[in-house]
């Protein structure tokens, strides 16, 4: 088996899931925990709504499976007011529905699975488009009925935002991270222990830092950024099969991209990007060797994967020039401590 989680689901009206939250996703579960749910006689459908008896079985066969928070989980479940639902994945294969979207959004935001390792064909159409609000989310069809009950009782219903994807804190909290604005931070995002996302930093879902990181700037979905790297303040990078056709926009280990610059080419260690320039793949570079002689002129995406590089303007011809990084970055330790 891929994957499988129980979640509790929050539907419409009419009884349409429009989240599911996973708080235990299993990913590439041992066989006797996998078993554990034929055991329990509960069906491997794509998406079970279960029954507190369904939960009960679950609970005595995860006990059986030596699996003890599965079966804590499914025992705590057999209260839940909602919808409790249980999602399994055969196999890595396209989205189908809001739950199996969810599943998977969970498992990056878990740290279970790394950006760009899922196959998401298929998430835009699952997933609805939905009203975040202080009372959960609402389908849109819905919400002015429900912001109108809310101040015929005297209450605000305030509404954080209209998306398909919700905030990640929502639903999962990574540990060892520190996190400005939550609201800037996507489910689906991965975010390594140590990562500090300042209040103007946004990471999209399937992207994210894969240890510690400042983050000032923006994560496009599917870019990833290595250890030790800073984003400066509105620094950006190029989303996903941006900057040269199929090629991925990743940013290695102690790299710079100082503030309002950024990249549309990937980027080994070691390399910084100073304020204000942006690297796209047709970008002319000067290439220039040590003693600041010219090598040769070239495209940057000639130049994308390569560590050491310090890419600048030169402030007389306006050139964009790259030299060997001699001085790689260090972040502060003290702001990286989540305690």
């Amino acid at each position: 088996m891929f994957a499988f989680a129980l979640g509790l689901a929050q539907l419409d009206s009419a009884g349409q899931p429009l989240a599911v939250f996973y708080p235990e996703p299993c990913f590439q579960p041992a066989p006797a925990l996998a078993a554990a749910l034929t055991d329990a006689a509960v069906a491997p459908a794509r998406v079970t709504r279960l029954s507190p008896r369904d939960l009960g079985r679950l609970r005595s066969a995860f006990a059986d499976a030596g699996a003890p928070r599965q079966a804590d989980l499914a025992k705590r479940l057999g209260t839940a007011q909602g919808a409790v639902v249980l999602t399994c994945l055969t196999a890595d294969e396209p989205i189908e529905e809001v739950a199996d979207a969810y599943l998977k959004l969970h498992l990056l935001s878990h740290r279970l699975c790394k950006p760009n390792t899922l196959n998401l064909e298929g998430i835009f159409a699952a997933l609805p488009n939905v009203a975040w609000t202080s009372e959960g989310p609402i389908a849109l069809a819905e919400l002015d009925g429900r912001q109108l009950e809310a101040r015929l009782l005297g209450r605000t219903l305030k509404v954080f935002s209209i998306d398909k994807f919700p905030a990640m804190t929502d639903f999962v909290v990574p540990s060892g991270v520190r996190i400005g604005d939550a609201s800037r931070i996507r489910l689906g995002a991965y975010l390594g222990d140590g990562t500090t996302v300042m209040h103007e930093g946004f990471v999209n879902f399937n992207a994210g830092t894969l240890a510690s990181g400042m983050i000032e700037g923006r994560i496009s979905q599917g870019v990833v950024v290595g250890a030790g790297s800073d984003l400066g303040g509105s620094a950006s990078t190029a989303g996903t099969l941006s900057g040269g056709g199929t090629t991925r926009i990743s940013i290695g280990e102690a790299c710079l991209i100082s503030a309002n610059a950024g990249t549309g080419i990937p980027l080994g260690d070691r390399c910084t990007i100073e304020a204000g320039l942006y690297i796209t793949p047709g970008t002319r570079v000067t290439l220039l060797d040590e003693h600041g002689v010219t090598l040769r002129v070239c495209k940057a995406r000639e130049l994308a994967g390569g560590s050491d590089m310090l890419f600048l303007r030169n402030s007389q011809t306006g050139a964009v020039e790259c030299r060997s990084n001699r001085k790689a970055i260090a972040l502060n330790p003290m702001l990286h401590q989540s305690n």
